[in-house]
């Protein structure tokens, strides 16, 4: 299901194309989805509360995760086990910022892919549930993106003053 959250906008940009990506990793196992259910000015709490009226065995929460100083459109991904009403936090499983400046697309389908197989083998979600994914594909910033100037060191490799900048940690 989609909720806007508090970014409608990350909902509006990134759910379509997350799905995709997610439903193309799940059509290799033959997965079955349930159609989307979109709730207005919902939270994460309402999958719980949908889920289990529709008797749902896991449930999955897209939403629009609280705006920062860099990331107006950041989206959430919340999967809960055995949804049901009054569950508390500890009960979900959260892979946040996916947006192609985050956590992009492929890679947050991977893990979420992870994190559903494991949550059907164990029955179980939440801190029963660890991450246990290593992610490749998502972007690494070189410099402060929030800083108008390219940072010296990180794009040339040498320090501001022109000094050595020491040892390489390339290949690390």
């Amino acid at each position: 299901m989609a909720a806007d959250g508090l970014s409608a906008l990350a909902v509006q940009r990134h759910a379509a194309p997350f799905l995709a990506a997610l439903r193309a990793r799940l059509a290799l196992e033959n997965w079955t989805l349930s159609p989307l259910h979109i709730v207005a000015q919902g939270r994460v709490a309402v999958g719980d509360e949908v889920g289990e009226l529709l008797q749902a065995r896991a449930v999955l929460v897209l939403i629009g995760e609280r705006p920062g100083l860099s990331s107006p459109d950041s989206l959430g991904l919340y999967l809960t086990w055995a949804p049901k009403a009054g569950l508390l936090d500890d009960s979900r499983n959260c892979i946040s910022n996916v947006r192609p400046e985050g956590l992009a697309y492929a890679p947050a389908a991977y893990r979420l892919h992870y994190l559903l197989s494991q949550a059907f083998a164990r029955q179980v979600s939440g801190v029963a549930l660890k991450d246990e994914t290593v992610v490749e594909g998502s972007v690494v910033l070189r410099r402060n993106f929030l800083l108008a100037e390219q940072d010296p060191i990180a794009t040339t490799g040498a320090s501001p003053s022109g000094a050595d900048p020491g040892p390489s940690l390339e290949g690390f």
